[in-house]
């Protein structure tokens, strides 16, 4: 039994070695010619001139020639396209005799019936044994499929680019809704506003707005709501208008920013809680000026810069979240304002942002830099923050909003 066992497995690995020998006897029979004529690339040899003196089978299948029409009678050049003869005698034959060999050249080949047939192209010079150039042998691969997947991943990255461009648009338009178009003129005020969006592709979530009351009075607020993207501008809206219709009601800006938090925090209370910070005014004129009441929810605080240099950090002390708590607390301060007098809101954008040293920008270097600034209407001091902001360059990673008021000094032309 074990004398049969053992001749089945020796005849078995016996039959595995010989398969195997006869396979490699079938390659070793396969013609150096065979192979060269059914290579799956193409081959030819041309004289120095570019005359072609050998084509494979291949390559004439490819282009659709017999081979009398090829050899002899027709250079390499002739088989490519305008385009392809342009650039193989500027660049390809040069290059080419400079360095001896060229590998992967994208080219274009002309069929017999005017195809175009995309292929890569390495072509080496042989040389003889006295070092004299002989021939240039030449080897073709079909570049087709290569070409449609290029082509198809343009198209995709062209969709792509159209499909962000309406994108941008959209939350370009969404953004614009959120945001006064122009600031209203103000009798005996100067004002200006900025906004710099983090993303051309999602809405942020900063808002601001400066509109009138009753009795000369003006209502303004500047904030900033949690978040990005099509939620946030929901929320943006609701936020913005409901500050506005609380502001008619009473203009008390602690009552105004109560009244928010009572309808954020009704409204987003649930799975996905939304609030944002805010600080609501209300600007009184008189005189000499205008008084100025802020009251703070959460945000940073107003700047107040002085005509003589004098710069203040307005806090609103206690002013907490709005929406986050049902029964958050407020607190309001009262400042007045005279001629070369400006007061700037900001969202945090401003004050996180890295400088190129890659270190926030605090509340302390804003004060430091406004202060440099006075006498300085609220123009001018915009124009100096959007400044700094362009210095900052990528250190800016947040939507921010400016927005200032200015009482314009005694002589002074107004902008």
């Amino acid at each position: 039994m074990m004398c049969e066992t053992g001749d089945v497995a020796g005849g078995a690995e016996g039959e595995h070695v010989g398969g195997v020998s006869a396979s490699f006897s079938a390659l070793l029979e396969d013609s150096a010619e065979d192979l060269y004529e059914h290579a799956p690339c193409g081959y030819l040899s041309t004289l120095m001139d570019g005359t072609i003196a050998k084509i494979n089978t291949t390559l004439l299948g490819w282009l659709g020639y017999r081979r009398e029409e090829l050899v002899g009678r027709r250079r390499f050049a002739d088989l490519l396209t305008v385009g392809g003869r342009l650039y193989h005698e500027t660049h390809f034959a040069p290059l080419l005799s400079m360095h001896g060999e060229v590998g992967g050249i994208a080219l274009e080949l002309k069929g017999a019936d005017g195809t175009r047939l995309p292929v890569l192209v390495t072509s080496v010079v042989k040389f003889g044994s006295d070092g004299q150039a002989q021939l240039i042998r030449t080897t073709v691969f079909d570049a087709s499929d290569r070409r449609a997947y290029e082509q198809e991943l343009l198209r995709a990255r062209q969709e792509a680019e159209r499909e962000r461009d309406r994108v941008q648009r959209l939350a370009t338009t969404l953004q614009r809704t959120l945001l006064p178009p122009v600031l209203p003129v103000v009798p005996g005020l100067d004002v200006a506003a900025y906004y710099h969006p983090a993303s051309a592709d999602e809405v942020g979530g900063d808002f601001y707005d400066l509109f009138p009351l009753t009795g000369g009075t003006w209502g303004f607020f500047l904030g900033d709501v949690s978040g990005k993207g099509a939620e946030a501008a929901a929320v943006t809206s609701l936020a913005r208008y409901t500050l506005r219709a609380a502001a008619v009601y009473d203009p008390d800006p602690v009552t105004v920013l109560g009244n928010l938090n009572t309808v954020l925090n009704h409204e987003y209370h649930g799975t996905d809680p939304r609030y944002c910070t805010v600080i609501h005014g209300l600007l009184v004129p008189d005189a000499g000026g205008a008084t100025v009441i802020l009251a703070g929810g959460g945000h940073p605080p107003a700047l107040l810069i002085r005509h003589d240099g004098a710069a203040e950090l307005l806090d609103t002390p206690g002013g907490q979240l709005v929406g986050a708590l049902p029964d958050a607390r407020f607190a309001a301060v009262e400042r007045h304002l005279g001629p070369g007098d400006t007061l700037l809101l900001y969202s945090d954008g401003l004050t996180e942002a890295r400088t190129r040293a890659r270190v926030r920008y605090s509340e302390e270097q804003l004060r430091d830099f406004a202060a440099t600034l006075a006498p300085a209407t609220a123009t001018t001091v915009v124009a100096a923050i959007t400044d700094l902001l362009a210095g900052f360059a990528d250190g800016v990673d947040d939507d921010t909003a400016l927005l200032a008021l200015s009482i314009p000094r005694t002589g002074d032309e107004e902008p």
